[in-house]
C-alpha cells in the first residue's frame, strides 16, 4: 500500500480549517480521513480536528485483517455517526461553537477495494488509466441544481452559492452518510481531496501531473497548481494507492 498527502492553507486564507489523517494496518489495508471545517470564527477548524480524530481512532479500533465488505461499511458509517455527534454536542453546548460544521470524506482501501463514507462536498476519486473518476456526489445546492437541470456545468463552477452544502458533520444531532465501494486494478489509486482542489483544478490539469509526476509527488504538484490558479481556499490532498 502507498500513502501520500499534504495539506496547506492557500493564498487567501488566514487558517487552515482542513484536517486530515492517513495511515495502513498489516500491510493490506490503507486509510484516509479529510475534513473541510466550516463556521470560520464559529469553530471550524475544531469540527474538522475533532472528525478527523474520532473516525481515525474508531478505523484503527475496528478493523481486523479479512473483514468484509459489510463490516467495514458498518465501521465507517459508525465512525462518520459518532463524530457527528461529538460535534454537534459541543457546538450546542459552548457559544463560541455554535453553528460549527465540517465536511467528511473517510476511506479505508482493502485489497484491490476502496471503501469510502462522506458527507458534503469534500471528494473521492479514482485515478486509473482511463481517466479521473468522481467516486462521490456533492452534497450541496448547485449539485442539486444540476441534477434537476437547472444548471448546465459551467453555470456551476461559477454560480454564487457553489459552496452551500446541504450535508455536513455536527449540523443536526443525525446524520446520513453516503457510501460506496470501488474496484481498483492494477496501477489504479484513490485521490481523496477538499475542494480547494476541485475548486481551482481541472480533472485535466489533475491528470497532467499524474501523468507527468511520481506518485509521491502527486499532492505537492495538485497544491502548487491550485495555488498557482488562485489559491482561494484551503486545500488538502491524499492518495492511496496498492
Amino acid at each position: 500500500m502507498r500513502i501520500v498527502s499534504k495539506t496547506d492553507i492557500g493564498r487567501v486564507r488566514r487558517s487552515n480549517q482542513d484536517s486530515y489523517a492517513a495511515g495502513e494496518s498489516s500491510g493490506s489495508m490503507a486509510w484516509a480521513v479529510v475534513c473541510d471545517g466550516m463556521g470560520g470564527q464559529n469553530g471550524g477548524d475544531i469540527a474538522s480536528a475533532t472528525a478527523v480524530k474520532i473516525i481515525s481512532e474508531r478505523i484503527a479500533v475496528g478493523y481486523r485483517d479479512g473483514m468484509g465488505a459489510s463490516s467495514i461499511r458498518a465501521m465507517l458509517l459508525s465512525a462518520v455517526k459518532a463524530a457527528n455527534i461529538q460535534i454537534f454536542e459541543m457546538s450546542q453546548s459552548v457559544e463560541t461553537l455554535r453553528g460549527m460544521g465540517t465536511t467528511v470524506v473517510a476511506a479505508v482501501l482493502c485489497g484491490q477495494t476502496a471503501h469510502i463514507a462522506h458527507a458534503g462536498d469534500s471528494r473521492a476519486y479514482l485515478i486509473s488509466g482511463e481517466g479521473l473518476t468522481q467516486l462521490t456526489r456533492d452534497h450541496s445546492v448547485v449539485q442539486s441544481m444540476l441534477e434537476k437541470g437547472e444548471l448546465t456545468q459551467d453555470e456551476a463552477k461559477s454560480h454564487p452559492i457553489k459552496n452551500i452544502i446541504t450535508r455536513a458533520l455536527g449540523v443536526d444531532g443525525e446524520i446520513e452518510a453516503d457510501y460506496n465501494e470501488q474496484t481498483l486494478a492494477p496501477d489504479d489509486s484513490i485521490l481523496i481531496c477538499t475542494d480547494g482542489l476541485t475548486n481551482y483544478v481541472t480533472g485535466g490539469e489533475i491528470m497532467d501531473i499524474v501523468k507527468g509526476k511520481r506518485f509521491y509527488e502527486y499532492p505537492e504538484e495538485m497544491i502548487a497548481r491550485a495555488n498557482e490558479n488562485g489559491g482561494g481556499d484551503n486545500v488538502t490532498v491524499v492518495v492511496l494507492g496498492v
